[in-house]
């Protein structure tokens, strides 16, 4: 019954027409515009042609546009997740319907997650009613230091899912590379070089076969990474391999670089913030996991954006990396470590900002994603408080204009039981 249930609502994705951009407007609600700042009272938004026209106060409603009443409400731009495995994966234990990683493949660099981003993954779904709209996603390294090249999506419900493919290269140093290049980060660091030499060459026309490290199509996949047209996500935590990432520009002058993790970031800040490199980090690292994260801290992200950094949330694992619907608490919980004693949390808008627009700003998509600036994409959510709040809830989403469903497995099987009504059990039941 389940796999009927679920073959359904994937063929209904399928074939579902495209919707039309809804023009509207949201009035007498509590506004965020995910550039920063603190939310404005008793505001408006207004999206016509599936863009964002004005938000805040004194915004004139159009005659014969749809006014929605926002009273009680909040209005925000959709999250934008960052550095998450959705649409790749429906149960991670099965092998068949996991495609977070290519432990066995031939290839590194190369490999693309577009082909196999499924937009009917309930993890979109969900993701989707928790109020993400985009997100970045990547494949995981595990054969080669190389992910692969990640792409920025949407969370429509249609069959395409791609805002920008081939967006940026994935790379592992640190502990997590090292084990893969051989076991030190010695190895790891020659592999890295090795590679951009051979990038190097592709784009000269000089690629010598027999001296190349790469087969040809990891090399040529660099070619990008090297010319700064593709961002190279590097994953790395302790302080002495972000000063050495950070170091690669004296070579590679162009690289367009965004750390990722950065869990010892606060001790380096200044240097990140001078070199003018991004950061996706975990919220809340408060304990350290591994010996290049020995001086992890739960202030880490306030102590970066204090110093200058650019800083969204994201991991590879665990709370946002898997689970984006959990962005917007951790984001709240940065707010309320502003509250305690010796600690660096973040402000409201700050907080909101590393779940919206500066994440949008990593993927390349300043002013289009992440923010109700005029001009952005009609990408709105309406909460019933404030969302940074774990007990507040979207409850109309707007993806490019359009208004997206908000059921999923999830909300199914919590409307099947919240009675005892045995006429609810499954089919399965009924012998």
């Amino acid at each position: 019954m389940i796999r009927k249930t679920l073959l359904g609502a994937a063929a209904a994705l399928a074939f579902a027409a495209p919707a039309a951009a809804q023009d509207f407007a949201i009035i007498n609600a509590t506004v965020a515009t995910g550039d920063g700042s603190e939310p404005i009272e008793n505001a408006t938004v207004l999206v016509r042609g599936g863009k964002v026209v004005a938000a805040g106060t004194g915004v004139t409603v159009p005659a014969g546009v749809e006014t929605i009443d926002g009273s009680g409400r909040w209005v925000t731009p959709g999250i934008v997740a960052s550095a998450t495995t959705l649409g790749l994966w429906d149960v991670g234990a099965v092998s068949q319907s996991n495609d977070q990683a290519a432990g066995d493949s031939d290839f590194g660099a190369a490999l693309d997650v577009v082909p196999a981003l499924n937009p009917a993954s309930q993890h979109v779904a969900v993701s989707r009613a928790s109020g993400v709209t985009r997100a970045t996603v990547y494949s995981r390294p595990s054969e080669s230091i190389f992910g692969g090249q990640g792409a920025v999506v949407d969370l429509g419900a249609d069959a395409n899912m791609v805002s920008k493919p081939r967006a940026f290269q994935m790379v592992a140093l640190g502990e997590y590379g090292a084990r893969i290049a051989g076991g030190s980060r010695t190895a790891s660091f020659v592999e890295l070089a090795a590679a951009l030499r051979d990038a190097r060459e592709v784009a000269a026309g000089q690629r010598d076969a027999e001296d190349s490290r790469l087969n040809r199509q990891d090399a040529e996949a660099l070619v990008d990474v090297l010319s700064g047209k593709q961002a190279l996500y590097v994953v790395v935590d302790r302080a002495s391999d972000i000063r050495q990432v950070l170091g690669l520009t004296a070579t590679y002058p162009r690289l367009d670089l965004v750390l990722v993790g950065a869990a010892e970031g606060w001790l380096v800040a200044n240097e990140i913030a001078a070199a003018g490199v991004p950061v996706i980090t975990d919220p809340l690292d408060d304990l350290p996991v591994s010996f290049e994260q020995l001086a992890a801290t739960q202030s880490n992200v306030g102590r970066m954006v204090d110093a200058g950094v650019k800083v969204a949330i994201g991991t590879l694992d665990g709370g946002t990396g898997s689970q984006p619907r959990n962005a917007a608490q951790f984001a709240g919980n940065l707010v309320a470590l502003q509250n305690v004693p010796r600690a660096s949390g973040l402000t409201w808008g700050e907080a909101f900002a590393a779940i919206t627009s500066v994440p949008a700003q990593i993927a390349g998509f300043d002013g289009s994603f992440g923010t109700l600036s005029p001009g952005a994409t009609g990408d709105v959510v309406m909460w019933d408080g404030d969302p940074l709040e774990v007990t507040s809830a979207p409850v109309r989403v707007f993806i490019d204009g359009i208004e997206q469903p908000l059921v999923n497995h999830q909300t199914r099987l919590r409307d099947r039981y919240r009675d005892l009504d045995e006429s609810d059990l499954p089919k399965a039941y009924d012998w």
